[in-house]
C-alpha cells in the first residue's frame, strides 16, 4: 500500500514538473505578438568571413526559414567589436535587431576599455552561445621549437627577445598570450595588430615568432606548412588537429579556453520576444545540417541557452579579470 501510495506521489511530483516546465516555455514566449512583423537583422561586429560572421549567416538562414520573415546579417566592424555592440544596445526594443559576437566583447573588452559604449549587464540580454572554436599556439617554422617545452625553453633562455602577435589590445588572442606567460613564467614582447589577418601575414613572413589564434583562421596555413603548431588550448585535443597536444599535456596543468560566440540582443526587449528568439535560435542550431557546415569550419555548436550563456558571461569575465589584472594591464 505504501509503494503504490510513493508511485502515486512521484506521479503527481514528475505531472507537477512537467507542468511547470510547460508553463516556463509558455511564459517565455508569451506576449510575443507577431514578431517578427518585418525585416530582422543579426549584427555581425566584425569584417566578413570570420567565425563569428559564419555562424551567424547559417542561423540568419534558418530563421528565414523558420519565421516566413527576411533575416538578413549585417558587418559593423570597429573598436574590437565594440561599435557593432552599441548600435544593438541601442537598438529600438523589438527584438529586430539581434547580434552575433565573439565573447571577448562581452567578456574582456569591459576590463580594456574604461569608456566603452556599453554595459553588457545593463544593455545586453543573453539568447544562446551559438558555437566555440579551439585556439591554437602557432610559430613561425624558423623558431626552433617543436613542441611547448621547448618553446617554453627557449623564451626562458631568451627572456623579452621573442614576441606573439595578437589580434589587437584586448582580444582573445592577446589575453590567451598574457596567461600563457603566466602560466609558463616567461617574458615575451606583445605586438598588437588591427585584426588576425594582418598578424598571420607577419607571423607567417617571421616578423613575430608565435600566435594565439582560432582553429579555423590558422589551419589551412597550418595544412600548408606555413605555419607550425604546438598545442591547442582547450582541456580536449582537437579533431581537426589529433597529433596535437593540448597546453595541459605539455605541461601546463588546467591551461583550457576557447573563443565562443554568442547571439543577444537589446536587455530593453520583452521577455516573450527574447523567449521566442531563444527557442527557435537554439532549434536551428540544433539542425544537423548546421552542426555538419560548422563542424566542417572547425567550428562547434554550443546551443546553450541564455541561462547557461549569462554564466559563461559572468564566469569568464572573473577569469580574465584576474589575467588582466597580475599582468599589470590598466585600462585604456
Amino acid at each position: 500500500m505504501r509503494l503504490h501510495r510513493f508511485q502515486g506521489l512521484f506521479s503527481v511530483i514528475t505531472l507537477g514538473c512537467a507542468a511547470v516546465t510547460l508553463s516556463s516555455i509558455a511564459l517565455a514566449t508569451a506576449n510575443a505578438g507577431d514578431f517578427p512583423s518585418h525585416v530582422v537583422t543579426i549584427v555581425s561586429p566584425y569584417q566578413a568571413g570570420g567565425t563569428s560572421d559564419i555562424i551567424a549567416r547559417l542561423v540568419a538562414q534558418k530563421l528565414t526559414e523558420r519565421w516566413g520573415q527576411s533575416v538578413i546579417v549585417e558587418n559593423k566592424p570597429g573598436a574590437n567589436g565594440g561599435l557593432g555592440v552599441s548600435d544593438v544596445a541601442r537598438a529600438e526594443a523589438d527584438g529586430h535587431m539581434l547580434l552575433a559576437v565573439a565573447s571577448s566583447a562581452l567578456t574582456i573588452n569591459p576590463l580594456f576599455y574604461r569608456n566603452l559604449a556599453y554595459d553588457v549587464d545593463r544593455d545586453l540580454a543573453p539568447i544562446t552561445g551559438t558555437g566555440a572554436v579551439a585556439n591554437v599556439l602557432v610559430v613561425n617554422p624558423s623558431v626552433p621549437a617543436t613542441n611547448v617545452q621547448q618553446l617554453i625553453d627557449l623564451a626562458r633562455a631568451k627572456p623579452g627577445q621573442l614576441s606573439y602577435a595578437s589580434q589587437g589590445i584586448g582580444s582573445n588572442g592577446h589575453v590567451n598570450g598574457e596567461l600563457f606567460k603566466q602560466r609558463a613564467a616567461v617574458e615575451i614582447v606583445h605586438v598588437p595588430y588591427k585584426g588576425s589577418a594582418p598578424a598571420v601575414q607577419d607571423l607567417v613572413g617571421g616578423q613575430v615568432q608565435l600566435m594565439f589564434d582560432n582553429m579555423p583562421t590558422v589551419l589551412p596555413m597550418i595544412r600548408a606548412g606555413k605555419l607550425r603548431a604546438l598545442a591547442v588550448t582547450t582541456i580536449g585535443r582537437s579533431s581537426e588537429l589529433p597529433d596535437t597536444p593540448t597546453l595541459d599535456e605539455s605541461g601546463l596543468s588546467g591551461f583550457n579556453t576557447s573563443a565562443w560566440f554568442a547571439l543577444l540582443t537589446a536587455k530593453a526587449v520583452p521577455e516573450g520576444i527574447r523567449g521566442q528568439i531563444e527557442l527557435d535560435a537554439v532549434e536551428a542550431l540544433k539542425k544537423p545540417d548546421i552542426r555538419e557546415r560548422l563542424k566542417d569550419a572547425g567550428i562547434d555548436v554550443t546551443a546553450t541557452g541564455s541561462l547557461a550563456l549569462g554564466r559563461q558571461i559572468d564566469e569568464e569575465t572573473k577569469m580574465w579579470r584576474d589575467v588582466v589584472s597580475k599582468a599589470g594591464i590598466k585600462p585604456e
